[in-house]
């Protein structure tokens, strides 16, 4: 259907209707964004209550990878645009659809539908970034079996990975999965650890060289119109360019995100080399939106690690930092709208995990959090708590990203997730 040329008013037949495909924390920001700017947003995931859906218009809960239950609900709706917000999605029904339409109707997704597939494991986009485009990459294998990944790691005349190195699904999010291995003995428990935590089962692994980083860092990277936008009457080419914002530090543990700041100290050369990696990659997926590059940098070196065509975990920051979030710029991006990328002030985020494995959980401490200088706090609103399930996060500014993450970490500390009875 092409790039949005006006914005109608939510349920009415003149509506924009936006299909979110997964409604986590990231999708309710995304909501939220699309819904200030005035459209009609559909929420659908494969759990009841989940925080987008508490947002959105109105909500399905479907099996993300049944590809007949994707297609009924999107030809039952009929939305302009579909934004994929998670990984384990059916993309060969996304790809049909793009090419085919589904009842006469053709929605636009975001960025495109080959982007989604590429990127929903992490087989595709290495190849893509390592093979097709020779971007830097640690070394990698790909396993189906125990015996195969021990194969890559152990090889034959000197061409196996070897120790250390990390090995995670193809198909997996937030950590889930991941086991960094040092040595023969850990081999097993990798294998097992995989296998139980990949997002659609059992199946395929990566097994990549250990890279001795400095620090890592996701470099958010915009496609969206020059300036003007899509009603541009001031001669502007309204052709899709890349925007950069500041470089996002964060710290991971096994895999998962713990706490990022922005901006992040670079060497001009590292940082340029960032946005030259970051550019290639996402100009070859294409499409309109915010795409979270993550990259591994020691001193001016820079390594691609994953691209995700969405907004990132680590760029929760941004809620705090800059003048439009990545939320906010993914929002304007896929409709056609002019972004900002500029940044008002240091920040940092600290999340804030469950705890608790139970339902309907309570929050308290939330004043005491609040009273952290220049703080503030997103409570997701998950039906239901994990121990190290994210369920919110604090975000924070000062005159510097150490100060930041101090009042972040602070201000997250003091949250107690508590029985909801």
């Amino acid at each position: 259907m092409g790039i949005v040329k006006r914005i109608g008013t939510p349920l009415s037949p003149s509506a924009t209707r936006v299909m979110l495909l997964g409604c986590g924390e990231l999708g309710k920001e995304v909501i939220i964004a699309l819904q200030r700017l005035g459209c009609e947003v559909i929420g659908v995931d494969r759990y009841a209550d989940a925080p987008g859906m508490q947002v959105a218009h109105r909500s399905h809960v479907v099996t993300m990878t049944d590809g007949a239950a994707l297609r009924a609900v999107i030809e039952k709706e009929k939305p302009q645009l579909v934004v994929p917000e998670i990984e384990a999605i059916a993309t060969a029904t996304l790809v049909e659809i793009e090419r085919e339409g589904v009842a006469g109707h053709f929605p636009e997704f975001i960025p495109t539908a080959r982007a989604a597939q590429l990127t929903m494991n992490r087989e595709g986009i290495r190849r893509l970034a390592a093979e097709e485009l020779g971007l830097p990459t640690s070394p990698y294998k790909f396993a189906d079996s125990l015996a195969e990944l021990q194969a890559a790691i152990d090889g034959n005349a000197g061409n196996g990975i070897g120790y250390p190195c990390v090995v995670k699904p193809v198909m997996s999010s937030s950590g889930k999965g991941q086991s960094l291995l040092k040595s023969a003995a850990d081999v097993q428990q990798a294998w097992d650890y995989s296998q139980a935590a990949g997002r659609v089962g059992a199946g395929r692994v990566i097994v990549e060289g250990f890279i001795d980083f400095d620090y890592e860092i996701t470099q958010l990277t915009v496609r969206a119109l020059g300036a003007g936008g899509a009603d541009s009457s001031n001669g502007a080419s309204g052709e899709v360019e890349t925007f950069f914002c500041d470089p996002i530090g964060h710290v991971q543990v096994n895999g998962d995100y713990v706490e990022s700041w922005q901006p992040m100290a670079m060497t001009p050369a590292a940082l340029q080399k960032s946005r030259e990696i970051a550019r290639a990659i996402t100009g070859n997926l294409g499409g309109r939106g915010i795409f979270g590059v993550e990259l591994f940098i020691k001193g001016d070196q820079v390594w691609f690690s994953e691209v995700s065509p969405r907004p990132h975990d680590t760029g929760l920051v941004t809620l705090a930092t800059q003048r439009l979030s990545e939320f906010e710029l993914h929002a304007r991006a896929i409709l056609g709208l002019p972004v900002d990328t500029s940044l008002r002030r240091p920040g940092a985020s600290a999340v804030i995990y469950g705890g608790l494995e139970e339902k309907g959980i309570a929050f308290e401490g939330v004043a005491d959090a609040l009273q952290v200088p220049e703080s503030d706090l997103r409570l997701f609103g998950k039906p239901e708590s994990f121990k190290k399930r994210r369920m919110g996060v604090a975000v924070a500014n000062a005159e510097t990203t150490d100060e930041a993450r101090t009042r972040a970490k602070l201000a997250a500390s003091r949250v107690r997730p508590v029985p909801g009875k």
